[in-house]
């Protein structure tokens, strides 16, 4: 599937704005199953770009300057995508959790895609015992990873409301699992807290899914918007399998990934800093469309 995805985030200043100076991680990455096509970033009115280094996590990452006052700054990030990723299928000969919380302790990657980095807390996704317990009933040891992972994503679909009002971007996850309800970001951010809480490297995947789906199939929860799910290590011979809890399904041919980290504040699309007076307004626009529907 070749995917055209356009990104627009528009920040509109009741006074000037007189110097932005923003990290932008918009550019798809390289990731098993997708392959960044073409990529074009635009801005508007002025602003000078240059690429810098991640801090956290694996991430392209622009670093925008803005030096000249501006009443508003228009960022449109626009990819083209192959995406080519059947869902995982559990096996009898997959192995267990136990097994893959021993072979992360045992790893020496140190990348930003080696399981060492997504074992432990991190600033926005603390170690939590109420959610450990919670997830603990899908978790056994013995249990194949792949199995117990869908298990979980699934009763977090269940038993979770998707509600846009629910939560802000700092909620914790524990806010959020008190209410049993929250966003992507929430869900994705439970569901990690328990698989790290069991001694499993999870990882925050930021990115897109499909807008509009396949004939006959419902509408993907996060569309028109970035999306969030969770990535698990599933030891050295599967590697990082994604599990969306937000809509209880795999990664697949629908998702496509931007970032990756250990929490949001690791990937964020757009952070930074704005000087000037007043208030400001922020619009977000996302539409990801299949090649045939782009054309059309």
């Amino acid at each position: 599937m070749i995917y055209d995805i356009r990104h627009i985030t528009r920040f509109d200043y009741q006074g000037q704005a007189k110097f932005a100076r923003c990290n932008l991680r918009l550019k798809p990455v390289a990731w098993p199953g997708q392959e960044l096509l073409e990529y074009r970033l635009v801005i508007s009115p002025s602003g000078r770009t240059y690429p810098t280094r991640a801090e956290g996590g694996l991430a392209n990452v622009m670093r925008l300057v803005v030096e000249e006052p501006v009443k508003f700054l228009s960022i449109d990030s626009i990819s083209r995508i192959a995406v080519d990723r059947p869902a995982p299928v559990p096996a009898a000969d997959d192995p267990t959790l136990a097994e893959v919380a021993q072979a992360a302790r045992a790893s020496r990657d140190v990348s930003p895609v080696g399981p060492a980095a997504y074992l432990f807390p991190s600033p926005r996704i603390p170690l939590d015992r109420d959610i450990g317990d919670y997830c603990a009933l899908d978790l056994q040891p013995d249990r194949g990873a792949l199995e117990a992972g869908m298990a979980l994503c699934q009763r977090i679909r269940r038993e979770f409301k998707f509600d846009s009002d629910a939560t802000l971007i700092d909620t914790s996850p524990h806010e959020a699992f008190v209410q049993r309800a929250g966003v992507c970001q929430d869900l994705a951010q439970i569901m990690i807290t328990g698989l790290r809480t069991a001694g499993l490297p999870a990882a925050y995947a930021s990115g897109y899914i499909r807008t509009i789906p396949p004939p006959g199939k419902k509408r993907l929860v996060g569309a028109d918007a970035t999306h969030a799910w969770v990535l698990l290590w599933c030891g050295a011979r599967i590697g990082w399998v994604g599990l969306d809890p937000t809509n209880g399904i795999w990664m697949a041919n629908d998702h496509i990934i931007t970032a990756v980290g250990r929490d949001y504040g690791d990937i964020a699309p757009i952070d930074g800093i704005v000087l000037g007076a007043g208030a400001q307004k922020l619009d977000v626009s996302v539409d990801v469309a299949p090649e045939m529907e782009a054309a059309a």
